[in-house]
C-alpha cells in the first residue's frame, strides 16, 4: 500500500506539517537550507582557493564523499559501487567515508582510496568495533569513527542490522576507542550541542553534525543546530563535519559559513554513481565546487578558513 506523502499547507514559507518520517525530516531540512539567504559582499573579492586540511592532509576541496554502506549489493551487474566512489575521492582528492562494510570489503574498497574514513556501527559487541578499527588502522585510514546514532530500532529497542545487535554508546566507550585508535576518532550523529561536548570531552578529534538522512523522527536541521556548536567547541581542536541534504555548492557555502570545516555529499551523487560509477560523481563534485567558488567570489571568502556566517541570514 502506498503511503500518501505529507502535504505542505499555506505558502511556501510555512513551516511543513510533518509526521515525523524520515522524508518529512528531509523535507524540513531541504526547506531549512532553502531559507537561508547570503547578502553579496564583492568589493575586494578574489578568486577562492578551495585547498583544505584534514587531519594534517591537504585535499583539494571541504566536500567529502559519504559514508556509504551495501552499495556493492545494488544488483549493477558488473559494478562495485562503493569502489566507484571510492576511486573518485582519489581523482578529486577528497576525504573519502566508508560506512558498515566487511573487513575483506574494506580491504577492496581502501584499495582505491587507502587514506580513507571507517564509520563502524555501534555494535553490542565491543570486541568487534576494537578488532574492525585495527583493521582500518592496517589498511591506511586516516581516522575511524563509529555512529553513535544508530542505537535505537523501530521498535524502542537497540537496533539489529544485517542479523548483528547494536548497543549503547556511553562517554566511556568513546574515551576507550580514542586511547586504542591511536588515529583520530569521529563521532558520527551529533545533533545537539550536549553530545558534541560530551565527544569532545571523550577525546574525539571530530564529529559529524547529522540526523542521518531522518534517522531521529522530528530530527532538527542540522545547519539549524550547527552555530550553537560551533560556539560550544571554539575553544577545542575538535573538528565539525556536517551532512544531510547537502545537494549543491550553494548548500556547501551554507554549511561552512556556519560553522563546518568539511561537509559530505550522500544522496546527490547516488544517482551519477549508479548510472555512470566515478565518471558521474566526479562530475557532481566538480560541479559543486564551481558552486562553491561563486558563491565565495560572490562574499569575498578567499579560502576554506575564512568564512564568516555574519554573511547567512534565515528569512521566515
Amino acid at each position: 500500500m502506498n503511503e500518501t506523502k505529507t502535504k505542505w499547507p499555506g505558502p511556501p514559507g510555512l513551516i511543513p506539517v510533518t509526521s515525523g518520517r524520515a522524508d518529512d525530516a528531509n523535507q524540513i531540512n531541504r526547506h531549512y537550507l532553502d531559507r537561508l539567504m547570503v547578502e553579496m559582499r564583492v568589493i575586494d573579492a578574489r578568486i577562492p582557493d578551495l585547498h583544505t586540511e584534514i587531519f594534517g592532509k591537504l585535499y583539494d576541496s571541504p566536500i567529502m564523499m559519504p559514508a556509504f554502506s551495501h552499495l556493492n549489493k545494488a544488483g549493477i551487474q558488473d559494478r562495485q559501487p562503493m569502489e566507484e566512489y571510492a576511486k573518485a575521492a582519489t581523482i578529486l582528492n577528497i576525504v573519502n567515508w566508508v560506512g558498515m562494510e566487511s573487513d575483506e570489503e574494506y580491504e577492496n574498497i581502501a584499495k582505491y582510496a587507502p587514506g580513507s574514513i571507517r564509520i563502524i556501527k555501534p555494535f553490542a559487541d565491543h570486541h568487534r568495533i576494537r578488532s574492525e578499527i585495527q583493521f582500518a588502522k592496517s589498511q591506511g585510514a586516516i581516522a575511524v569513527g563509529i555512529d553513535i546514532d544508530h542505537i535505537a530500532g523501530k521498535d524502542g529497542n537497540f537496533d539489529i542490522v544485517d542479523g548483528i545487535p547494536l548497543g549503547p554508546i556511553f562517554q566511556a566507550d568513546l574515551k576507550a576507542y580514542v586511547q586504542e585508535a591511536g588515529i583520530p576518532f569521529i563521532a558520527k550523529g551529533v545533533l545537539s550541542v550536549q553530545d558534541a561536548c560530551i565527544a569532545a570531552n571523550a577525546g574525539c578529534a571530530a564529529i559529524v553534525v547529522s540526523h542521518h538522512h531522518g534517522r531521529i523522527p522530528y530530527g532538527i536541521p542540522p545547519l539549524a543546530l550547527l552555530p550553537n556548536i560551533k560556539k560550544a567547541l571554539q575553544k577545542t581542536n575538535v573538528k565539525i563535519f556536517v551532512d544531510c541534504g547537502m545537494d549543491s555548492g550553494y548548500d556547501a557555502y551554507k554549511a561552512l559559513a556556519l560553522g563546518a570545516d568539511a561537509l559530505s555529499v550522500g544522496r546527490s551523487i547516488l544517482k551519477p554513481l549508479l548510472k555512470d560509477g566515478s565518471k558521474g560523481v566526479v562530475s557532481k563534485i566538480q560541479h559543486m565546487n564551481e558552486e562553491l567558488k561563486q558563491l565565495m567570489l560572490y562574499t569575498s571568502i578567499a579560502n576554506t578558513s575564512s568564512f564568516d556566517p555574519s554573511v547567512i541570514h534565515y528569512m521566515k
